[in-house]
């Protein structure tokens, strides 16, 4: 379905996240060049310092071999072939029983995110703390902690294939889901699409969702219609997309036999998705609307109050930039929306 779009789209906080995005762009070929994004070469091994490459692989995320990944079948979990689905687990999952507080960015590059500003272990320090903030606002449902590994970067320029978005070498991913799975956490893929379909960016992803705890981020923001350029054009998805997501997340987990996959979509926009008043929820995934964007706590409380207590569907987030949020809201103050946000999430 082709996205209509009107033509002053009303604006709820300050313009989009374009000095975010130019800010990682290095001067080579007027590109963005990122550490990590796979060149679609290498020896598919895991390593502690994965190596950096700028190419593309335009087919990368439209089939499960997804390069530089290693990772074998998770051994606690059934085997399975699309002829013989396993069932999902669809009465185990993460929500609503607890609440998620996750660290979101983009490996070794500090200007996307606290993720890029330590290495796992300490990260992992910060986020306890971060975590005990929470645990003492709003004592009454146990917390989780995760991370939002950016799976797939938007890109100034259309790269070889054409895409406007380039894949994270499988083998950080690789390295998160078992940093993760071994800490007792919950990862987060998300996808940025460019010129990609959402599904054609993370179809790619399944041999990390086939992880229990490995779950689906989308963000509309970088999602162009053709003669667009993502950090100069505003995107957005349609509610035709996440059923569409909603639907792949039911079929890796009955596939795979996991429980309940959960799909989150940012939204810090009316226009970031178009349609949103038909998106129902779905048995067998947990559906997040997670409020994106920064400014100071005035615009994020309208923000809040427009695409999240107007139209809420399943579960809500909410986004926070230790930078550029000013001031930064405080635990108490974020628990104290209505409604209460099941999703944290710190850039």
């Amino acid at each position: 379905m082709k996205r209509q779009r009107p033509a002053n789209p009303p604006m709820l906080r300050r313009p989009m996240r374009r000095r975010e995005l130019l800010a990682i762009g290095a001067a080579t070929m007027g590109g963005l060049i990122l550490p990590g994004v796979v060149s679609g070469q290498g020896d598919n091994q895991l390593t502690e310092t994965p190596e950096a490459t700028v190419e593309t692989t335009g087919a990368a995320q439209t089939t499960t071999e997804w390069p530089g990944s290693s990772l074998d079948m998770p051994p606690s979990q059934n085997k399975s072939t699309p002829e013989a689905p396993v069932g999902g687990r669809f009465d185990e999952g993460l929500l609503p029983d607890h609440r998620l507080i996750m660290y979101y960015g983009f490996p070794e590059n500090p200007n996307m995110g606290i993720l890029g500003q330590y290495p796992p272990e300490e990260l992992l320090s910060l986020l306890a703390e971060q975590k005990a903030a929470y645990e003492a606002a709003a004592p009454d449902r146990p917390w989780k902690m995760g991370i939002e590994l950016i799976a797939s970067v938007a890109q100034r320029d259309p790269g070889p294939d054409g895409k406007y978005v380039a894949d994270t070498g499988g083998e950080w991913l690789d390295l998160y889901t078992q940093f993760t799975e071994e800490n007792d956490m919950y990862l987060l893929l998300d996808v940025q699409c460019g010129l990609k379909t959402p599904k054609e960016d993370y179809a790619g992803l399944e041999r990390w969702m086939r992880y229990d705890h490995v779950h689906l981020a989308i963000d509309p923001e970088f999602h162009i219609l053709p003669g667009e350029t993502p950090g100069i054009d505003l995107g957005s998805i349609d509610a035709a997309d996440v059923t569409e997501a909603q639907q792949w997340c039911v079929d890796i987990a009955n596939k795979y036999g996991t429980s309940r996959k959960m799909l989150l979509i940012h939204q810090f926009h009316v226009f970031s998705v178009s349609n949103k008043e038909t998106i129902q929820p779905m048995h067998g995934v947990d559906l997040v609307l997670n409020m994106d964007g920064w400014g100071p706590p005035h615009m994020k409380l309208d923000t809040w109050g427009v695409v999240i207590q107007q139209n809420p569907i399943e579960y809500n987030g909410i986004k926070l930039f230790y930078d550029q949020d000013e001031p930064l809201m405080t635990p108490e103050e974020i628990m104290a929306l209505e409604p209460t946000p099941d999703v944290i999430n710190y850039q």
